[in-house]
């Protein structure tokens, strides 16, 4: 079963950047749509960047412009660089399959916390 870890998050002030980072085992991610999704206290999780094993990418209104995700086929992994941070950016973050059918379970989490 694919089990995927994140990292990267932290601390960082409005207009900041931060790299997320989501290695994954037990399944090469490359064959399917990745996302990175974002979740806070008593919200839905919510997905802002996903990206096709054919490199399409669509990302949800509210990064558009300021979050680039990309894959790392020979790490088996995901980033999410995150530029021009916002309080309402504040969530943590997740990476999954987009398909239901295959995802896997969530990990922990990374939080991101944009605050001065």
């Amino acid at each position: 079963q694919v089990q995927f870890v994140e990292s990267g998050g932290g601390l960082v002030q409005p207009g900041g950047s931060l790299r997320l980072s989501c290695a994954a085992s037990g399944r090469i991610i490359s064959i399917r749509t990745m996302g990175w999704y974002r979740q806070v206290p008593g919200k839905e999780r919510e997905l802002v960047a996903r990206i096709s094993p054919g490199g399409r990418i669509e990302y949800a209104d509210s990064v558009k412009g300021r979050f680039a995700i990309s894959t790392d086929n020979a790490k088996n992994a995901v980033s999410l660089q995150m530029n021009s941070l916002k309080p309402e950016d504040t969530a943590v973050y997740y990476c999954n399959f987009v398909t239901t059918d295959v995802r896997g379970p969530w990990g922990q989490g990374t939080q991101v916390t944009v605050a001065s």
